[in-house]
């Protein structure tokens, strides 16, 4: 028996592995007198846009009980105006003004660049990638987009007619800058 050690080392890990699921077996195991809890049958109407009441915890749920499922909000439709939309806080990525449907942007093929890449943009009358996606992480500028920049939908998204879930008081300077100065009494 030239492996004594390596088969006491393997009878040891079955005989742990056999007693890891007994235990687990045991603990997991629903008591006798335990009553099951009853699930709701059809899931709680959660479609509307919930403005949270008083008593009310989670505004994300929309009301709908924590111990039951809520109907998924209706998806949004993609708003295709070409439209600029302000931005909603500092340095918040712009968002997609149109439909990006069917748009190959993987590691062969980046299609928002056709239109958007600096040599196009006055072709197709696209703003223009800003110069920072041309930086890589130590600032030195490269000739084509960054890898870390290349990915578009991760930061930008499209818009769509979904409703507003949180208040927001945002300005952006030009505005801060254009409303006059009011009077201390």
């Amino acid at each position: 028996m030239r492996n004594k050690h390596l088969w006491i080392a393997v009878g040891l890990t079955v005989a742990l592995m056999a007693l890891v699921f007994v235990a687990g077996w045991m603990v997991g195991r629903p008591a006798k007198h335990e009553t099951p809890v009853p699930v709701a049958s059809t899931p709680v109407d959660a479609r509307a846009v919930f403005v949270p009441g008083a008593g009310q915890i989670d505004a994300i749920r929309r009301g709908v009980p924590i111990d039951q499922e809520g109907h998924p909000p209706p998806m949004a439709h993609v708003e295709n105006a070409d439209l600029k939309r302000a931005r909603a806080y500092p340095m918040q990525p712009p968002t997609i003004p149109h439909a990006i449907d069917g748009y190959q942007v993987d590691k062969n093929s980046n299609r928002c660049m056709l239109c958007h890449a600096r040599a196009n943009a006055a072709t197709f009358q696209a703003p223009p990638v800003s110069v920072t996606h041309y930086m890589d992480r130590d600032d030195q500028f490269l000739a084509t987009i960054s890898p870390r920049r290349y990915f578009c939908n991760q930061c930008h998204v499209v818009q769509t007619d979904a409703p507003v879930l949180v208040a927001n008081q945002f300005r952006d300077i030009d505005s801060v800058l254009s409303t006059p100065p009011t009077a201390k009494e």
